[in-house]
């Protein structure tokens, strides 16, 4: 674990600072700086790039880390692996590239009523997908040797930043939106050449084929698992992009508004995505190990700590709802139960681990393709269901009876077959520690300013939730590591 958690540490304060700067983005400046149709346009444009992307990379992303510790080897170039990884899905980029141009009218036809904007910037979707492709690759690649930092550094801090100054001269009035557009897919592209240059100075990017190693393991097992990962990759895109596409064809501005209450609710994954960047390398060395016992030690592990910050992120939410609704203008509003019912879908993915991994690593990949593909169903049809009903809130609402579904299924597969679960008591402690913490912000009366109130109430749920939380040593280890602060810095005795 000690990797692990280093690799996770450093990843969770990028992430954090990178939310910090998303927040600052999503809430201040593009909704007062950009109507609802412009907001949800750069939304619509990012998210049918990554679906894009995974169409493109025909599995071959999941296939790397699930296979690159057979063919570590540095003094070898890791006999051709990244010629591999790369050269397949820049194959299926032309293809998908070929196909989205040909079935342009369908599309046009699909949003030309309710939201032409996307027409407009449609083939800049292709040039974005392809940097999207590049980076998802590349950050597989550093992510099976255990070099994590640089990839959340680019995507999830860097790209913000520069987020942040293209909006600052867009309000200025020193570029149009039309350039402003151009800009955004510029600088999502830049990611890309960060990680180029670092696989440069790790002295890794080894692009030469080598027929060696076509030797070291069966071409075709790769390509196979790569085409069931593939699938099951499509299933996980449509399952994170459909209800932002079908909600874009009624209106872009309701789509700004989703989007926006969707990333509010973002930060309490930035735990797991953190650990899940090591941890799925981890999952894969175990598998080659056929080590059950640090599986199932880093099933609960991870379970728990993200549990713990996750529910602490979602109270702190949930109690200045309203006051991060002050900040925009009042038609964002109408997202304030998007936040709610999205918030129960993250805490549920938190809550049941990293199953999807052990499973996508494991020699039953094939039933984690089988739980996508009835996610992916399941989201399509309740999102199409719900969204003519009730709208936004609709499409949030399929996608937490989604997840509520296919994660209890996930759950009991592998206790079924591996004999691993990732809850124990300090699960259900925790949770009711979040509860307490929550209600005891709705005993606190609004304090007449807002900056106040959002101080005071976060303080009163972290003095609760922190203190509870050590209280009963739900996570020793942070007891431990709390005591060896104390000792080292203040020369306390605990």
């Amino acid at each position: 674990m000690g990797k692990l958690q280093r690799e996770g540490i450093w990843n969770t304060i990028i992430s954090y600072a990178g939310i910090a700067i998303g927040y600052i983005n999503t809430i201040l400046l593009f909704p007062n700086f950009m109507d609802e149709n412009q907001v949800g346009l750069t939304r619509l444009i990012v998210s049918l790039s990554v679906m894009f992307a995974q169409f493109s990379a025909l599995g071959f992303v999941n296939m790397g880390v699930r296979y690159f510790p057979y063919f570590r080897d540095k003094e070898n170039k890791h006999n051709g692996f990244l010629f591999l990884l790369l050269s397949v899905p820049m194959l299926g980029f032309i293809l998908v590239s070929a196909l989205f141009i040909v079935f342009k009218p369908i599309v046009v036809d699909y949003y030309q009523q309710n939201s032409p904007l996307i027409i407009d910037y449609y083939y800049y979707i292709i040039v974005l997908s392809f940097f999207t492709l590049l980076f998802n690759l590349l950050t597989a690649y550093l992510r099976s040797l255990f070099k994590t930092i640089v990839s959340s550094l680019a995507q999830d801090f860097l790209l913000r930043v520069l987020t942040s100054l293209l909006i600052a001269v867009y309000a200025f009035n020193w570029i149009s939106f039309h350039q402003f557009v151009l800009l955004y897919v510029c600088i999502n592209s830049l990611a890309v050449l960060v990680l180029i240059v670092y696989t440069m100075w790790l002295k890794q990017l080894f692009i030469m084929p080598s027929l060696k190693g076509l030797r070291i393991f069966p071409l075709g097992e790769m390509l196979n698992y790569g085409l069931f990962t593939f699938m099951g990759n499509i299933s996980s895109t449509i399952i994170t992009t459909v209800d932002q596409v079908m909600i874009s064809s009624y209106s872009l501005g309701d789509n700004g508004i989703y989007t926006t209450a969707f990333f509010m609710t973002s930060a309490i994954m930035i735990p797991a995505r953190s650990i899940y960047k090591i941890a799925f390398p981890q999952v894969a060395e175990y598998w080659k190990e056929q080590n059950m016992a640090g599986m199932k030690n880093l099933y609960k592990q991870i379970t728990l700590i993200n549990l713990i910050v996750g529910l602490l992120l979602f109270v702190g939410i949930w109690a200045n709802i309203d006051n991060l609704f002050s900040f925009m203008p009042e038609a964002y509003r109408a997202g304030k139960y998007v936040v709610l019912f999205l918030s129960m879908a993250r805490l549920i993915d938190l809550a049941t681990g990293i199953n999807g991994i052990i499973l996508a690593t494991s020699e039953k990949y094939r039933w984690d393709l089988l739980f996508n593909v009835v996610l992916a169903v399941l989201t399509i049809w309740t999102n199409s269901y719900f969204i003519p009903i009730y709208g936004i809130n609709g499409a949030a609402l399929a996608s937490m009876l989604s997840y509520i579904i296919i994660n209890l299924l996930r759950l009991f597969y592998v206790q079924w077959v591996y004999k691993i679960q990732p809850f124990a008591l300090s699960s259900v402690t925790i949770t009711i520690i979040a509860a307490l913490a929550l209600g005891a912000t709705y005993l606190l009366p609004y304090l007449g300013n807002v900056y106040l109130d959002m101080i005071v109430r976060s303080l009163l749920i972290i003095a609760i939730y922190g203190s509870l939380t050590l209280g009963f040593k739900v996570f020793p280890e942070m007891n431990e590591r709390l005591r060896k602060l104390l000792r080292q810095y203040f020369g306390l005795k605990l």
